[in-house]
């Protein structure tokens, strides 16, 4: 139900498709439904249905599983057809059919009332004047006897309309629902949550991203919620949040700032969704910030057990300067991306950006590469490597020239050795150390 931020289900995983085992290993849709409404989970039973990773029959009937519990009775019956072509849908979802009918009915006549109560010229008036909630509810109270109830049949109508499918209505009953009524109503946090759903679902990107902080600091300013009920609707947060993310032009950087340097959202991720670390590097690997950020990403990789050829990439240049594993790595990365519903999208950027990092470490520590081998680890022909090395210094500002006549990147000889900066930045060390611990003396034989 709308109501519940964490609806679930499992897929079935046939042993027959061995060949998709390794796409099958990192999957994390079942992980990722775990946090998510039920109506959130249905994009992404839609997109495996485009990766052939899980047999099509499986994929029904999570769907058809799914829809049981929701109203889209009609979506259900469709595809109670798709898995059974020959047979009739139980008699369980015509009746069901028909109270959904019946209760519709019944919600749009409740909530009609209220539409009309909002058409009079006097709260017309009203509702220009006084855009805060409050104020409004007061006054309709007082001269209409606007009550909990009238205002809890706009919610009920709004969650039910989420239920049977139609987001656009449900948004708008949720969000009336939202503004007007008290911070402590029965029904104001499904409302919040409900509108963020709806607007996701309608791929309104812009409102996704406003509704996202207003559920943020709502969660932050919640005193009546335990510390557990508090991480776990940040780690929701956080899973509804990688929809919004992902498709808003300001999205990626946000994912960084929120997941990598909040500490309440951090510890989120490291107590109960590590597997968030993955949309996390990946944010961090396409940024333009990336070296600035970087840093602080490998401290957290470091720290955690959850792995997969995205972070590993990440580790085996920064960590363990690993070139041979990194080439490895950067060709599951394909497979990892092409495969996960959120940065599917991201595939070209991730990969020009992680050969980027290959190259840039590469040619910091050594002094004269083989252009083949640049190429073998950057997964590319060598005359593409060659002007990818090009480019690659130029945006970089290395101090380096290509010999192509012999294969060769050369860099230049005004580096200075990694062992020599360490060499310069300590060899007065002593000298200040020194002069410190005379001032100290000093200090303490003067008593100050």
């Amino acid at each position: 139900e709308s109501e519940e931020a964490g609806g679930s289900f499992k897929l079935s995983y046939y042993n027959e498709y061995k060949s998709y085992l390794r796409m099958a290993q990192y999957d994390l849709t079942n992980t990722l439904a775990e946090f998510m409404d039920l109506h959130l989970v249905f994009p992404l039973l839609e997109f495996l249905s485009t990766r052939n990773i899980f047999k099509h029959e499986s994929l029904m009937w999570s769907k058809y599983n799914l829809l049981q519990g929701t109203n889209m009775v009609d979506f259900t019956i469709d595809v109670y057809h798709q898995l059974h072509p020959n047979s009739e849908p139980p008699e369980a979802l015509g009746t069901k059919r028909s109270e959904v009918v019946y209760q519709l009915t019944v919600l749009q006549e409740n909530c009609n009332q209220v539409i009309e109560l909002f058409k009079k010229p006097d709260v017309i008036e009203q509702m220009e004047k006084n855009r805060d909630g409050p104020q409004l509810w007061e006054y309709l109270n007082l001269r209409y006897d606007f009550d909990r109830e009238r205002l809890d049949d706009v919610f009920h109508y709004g969650k039910f309309m989420y239920d049977v499918g139609n987001y656009a209505i449900a948004s708008t009953n949720l969000d009336f629902y939202r503004n007007l009524a008290p911070a402590d109503s029965k029904y104001y946090g499904s409302a919040q949550w409900g509108k963020l759903a709806s607007e996701i679902l309608q791929q309104n990107w812009e409102e996704g991203m406003e509704e996202l902080e207003r559920l943020k600091d709502n969660i932050s300013s919640a005193v009546h919620l335990s510390y557990s009920e508090v991480l776990a609707q940040r780690a929701w947060l956080i899973h509804w949040g990688l929809f919004v993310y992902f498709n808003h032009h300001q999205g990626r950087d946000q994912i960084i700032d929120m997941f990598l340097y909040q500490k309440p959202y951090l510890n989120a991720i490291q107590t109960m969704c590590p597997h968030i670390l993955r949309y996390i590097t990946t944010a961090v690997v396409i940024s333009k910030r990336r070296r600035t950020d970087i840093k602080e990403l490998i401290k957290i990789l470091q720290q955690e057990s959850y792995k997969d050829p995205i972070t590993e990439f990440v580790v085996s240049l920064y960590v363990n300067f690993d070139f041979d594993e990194a080439h490895v790595k950067l060709k599951e990365c394909k497979t990892v991306i092409e495969n996960d519903f959120f940065i599917v999208g991201c595939l070209e950027e991730f990969t020009e950006n992680a050969r980027l990092i290959i190259s840039e470490i590469f040619c910091r520590i050594h002094q004269r590469i083989e252009i083949d081998m640049l190429a073998e680890n950057l997964n590319m022909e060598p005359a593409e490597a060659e002007k990818w090395v090009v480019n690659m210094i130029r945006l970089a500002h290395l101090d380096a020239k290509i010999d192509s006549k012999n294969g060769y990147v050369v860099m230049g000889g005004s580096q200075t050795p990694l062992y020599q900066k360490l060499i310069d930045k300590t060899k007065d060390l002593h000298l200040r150390a020194s002069a410190v611990s005379q001032k100290i003396d000093k200090k303490l034989t003067l008593g100050i």
